[in-house]
């Protein structure tokens, strides 16, 4: 697998996710690339599963949320020298089969955050959530002041201007939303999406994330981040093109 010049390493959060983590973490490990896990308090054989593997293991002894269990990873990468890190949920809908796709787009846009982003197979994801993600884009690209394709997407490459921004006063679902908005708005880091499939159906578990209660804190964080950068019309405007989408299978 081509790699970029910088040095980098997979991050995976996960919270109970015993049924899927075993295969995941191996299917990662076989394109060796080197891989941290934080367990966010699982209380299943999670932390067993994955301590008996050639990964950084990281537990919470309770549950801190997603914004936590991210920033205690970047914390750890950039502990470790890593330049950058390639995120992806446990609970396998991400596969390390898109991992290389994403790597690329890193190498060809180096100032970038990458987004895996499920724009295959679209009919895969319930309507509801659809339009909630629909909106999400809107308003996430709004604040970003530039477009940017499936904001919610937890597979992303992040490179380290983004990761010193491990420290912003975000919390669970929102946090991956703020880094998106303060990497484009302070750190002018552009943002690039990859297509891949969108993964619902089958034996994946129902996702953490509570749809009115989430969606309300984004929404809530992502307005005020639109009013506290201001150029409110600027903004709109910029974010109104199409997003950067390059093809999955670019080397």
């Amino acid at each position: 697998m081509n790699t970029p010049a910088a040095r980098w390493c997979v991050l995976i959060p996960c919270l109970n996710e015993e049924a899927a983590i075993r295969s995941v973490l191996e299917s990662v490990l076989a394109l060796g690339a080197p891989v941290i896990v934080i367990d966010d308090g699982s209380d299943d054989r999670t932390p067993e599963i994955v301590a008996a593997l050639p990964v950084t293991l990281l537990r919470h002894d309770e549950r801190r949320g997603k914004g936590e269990a991210l920033r205690h990873g970047f914390r750890e990468a950039l502990r470790q020298g890593y330049d950058a890190v390639l995120t992806m949920d446990g609970d396998g809908q991400h596969l390390a089969a898109d991992i290389p796709h994403i790597v690329a787009a890193a190498q060809r846009y180096p100032q970038h955050i990458v987004i895996g982003a499920r724009l295959l197979d679209r009919e895969q994801q319930p309507k509801g959530r659809r339009r909630a993600n629909a909106v999400a884009d809107w308003g996430i690209s709004w604040a970003c002041a530039q477009p940017v394709a499936d904001t919610q997407s937890g597979q992303r490459w992040y490179p380290r201007a983004a990761l010193a921004l491990v420290d912003l006063p975000a919390e669970n679902f929102v946090f991956e939303a703020a880094i998106l908005i303060a990497a484009s708005r302070e750190k002018q880091l552009g943002v690039v999406s990859v297509p891949i499939a969108s993964r619902y159906h089958g034996a994946f578990r129902p996702s953490h994330l509570k749809p009115v209660r989430d969606v309300t804190r984004i929404t809530t964080y992502t307005i005020g981040r639109v009013v506290h950068y201001g150029h409110v019309i600027r903004s709109y405007r910029r974010s109104r093109g199409a997003p950067l989408v390059v093809d999955a299978g670019a080397d």
